[in-house]
């Protein structure tokens, strides 16, 4: 793993824009001077033997989280997850329905002389995957077209959606929503690209903003715009924002009969109180930092995080000198609490690498970096290649 100084293309910032790359809150370098979102003057290179490893472990990850989930389950762990109470029972259900899902991204600290460690699971609403499966893929083509990339991302969601089309979902009508509050534009972006891998699937599909999402209370069901009924539904929502309302108690009565993807057991995967589970059910494991809830234990350097928390917010730092912490609205619901393992050092910034999982199979890679040590929405996406031999 090595991080490479190289030449923008000229135009890049049209070429990213032509291809959806819209959105961004610009990040810092280690000057403190502004930087783009996307910045292509540096990236990383992996040898191919490195990846093949990234791949095994993500793998591995996957089936230990959903390990997790059964025990969470049998054990009836929901209140150690700052869930509603009245939720409990239709998650339980949900996990054993085998409600399908589709993918999600797991955050790594890797440094190549080592095993990953896994940070969090964005199993429910996952971003950052245009720049990952489109634009980075785009950049490798026109830059360094006889070099490879960990980047099947885009023929694994056709793939998956073709699944779920054939075997697990009632029609071929497929609707796509997500919140016309995010002012950035990123949830509607992503949302535009999973509904044209779903397209590509063969599904017929339909888009809106899940504040357009009716009700019909004569056949109490959920309907779109043109008062169509909505049997299957793929969201770029948060569940815990789902279950916080009136909405959300309908959603969950809406079970089975409308399919929601990510399904509501994913409320189990997009916690940070998974950490803890999978320490205690795993402890040691090589892929995992040792995590609590609620209480430090014995660690004596470690951060701290909500377990709802999103974007690096309300986490705090303890140890080695780097007291630091971060403002937001999470924390009502609890904290883990993470041994600190520094994010690694490439030239002043520190990466994190988003492993991405699609139905069960690892499915590529996008990189993240800061110059700080907590990976918020100020970080920067970078791309990365393997050189050929």
């Amino acid at each position: 793993m090595r991080r490479v100084r190289g030449q923008a293309r000229g135009g890049w910032q049209r070429i990213i824009a032509e291809q959806g790359l819209v959105y961004g809150s610009p990040g810092v370098d280690t000057n403190g001077r502004p930087r783009p979102y996307w910045d292509e003057s540096v990236h990383y290179e992996f040898d191919l033997d490195e990846i093949l490893g990234l791949e095994a472990q993500v793998e591995v990850l996957h089936s230990m989280c959903l390990a997790a989930c059964e025990q969470i389950v049998l054990t009836e762990r929901f209140a150690e997850f700052g869930l509603p109470e009245w939720s409990w029972g239709p998650i339980k259900e949900s996990w054993q329905r085998s409600d399908p899902y589709v993918y999600g991204r797991f955050d790594l600290r890797y440094d190549g002389r080592g095993p990953a460690k896994l940070l969090e699971y964005n199993a429910d609403t996952p971003t950052s995957l245009l720049e990952a499966a489109i634009v980075q893929w785009h950049w490798l083509t026109d830059v360094h077209p006889g070099d490879d990339q960990w980047n099947s991302l885009h023929e694994k969601l056709v793939e998956r959606w073709t699944e779920l089309r054939e075997h697990s979902l009632p029609t071929t009508q497929l609707h796509f929503t997500w919140s016309s509050a995010d002012a950035s534009g990123e949830d509607n972006v992503t949302t535009a690209y999973m509904q044209e891998t779903a397209a590509e699937a063969g599904f017929d599909t339909v888009a809106l903003a899940i504040e357009q999402v009716g009700w019909d209370t004569e056949l109490e069901r959920f309907v779109d715009l043109a008062e169509a009924p909505m049997e299957s539904v793929f969201k770029l929502y948060p569940w815990e924002w789902v279950l916080d309302d009136d909405f959300g108690k309908r959603v969950v009565d809406s079970l089975p009969s409308t399919t929601w993807i990510e399904p509501l057991w994913k409320t189990m995967l997009s916690n940070k109180a998974l950490l803890a589970v999978l320490w205690e059910m795993y402890p040691g494991h090589p892929n995992l930092l040792p995590t609590y809830l609620d209480d430090p234990h014995e660690l004596t350097e470690y951060i701290k995080k909500p377990k709802l928390g999103r974007e690096g917010a309300n986490m705090t730092i303890v140890g080695a000198g780097l007291e630091t912490a971060t403002g937001g609205v999470y924390g009502e619901e609890g904290y883990v609490y993470q041994l600190l393992d520094p994010l690694p050092d490439f030239d002043g910034m520190r990466p994190v690498l988003g492993a991405w999982i699609v139905g069960d199979t690892a499915a590529g890679m996008g990189i993240r970096e800061t110059p700080g040590l907590i990976t918020d929405d100020s970080s920067t996406f970078v791309p990365h290649r393997i050189p050929a031999e």
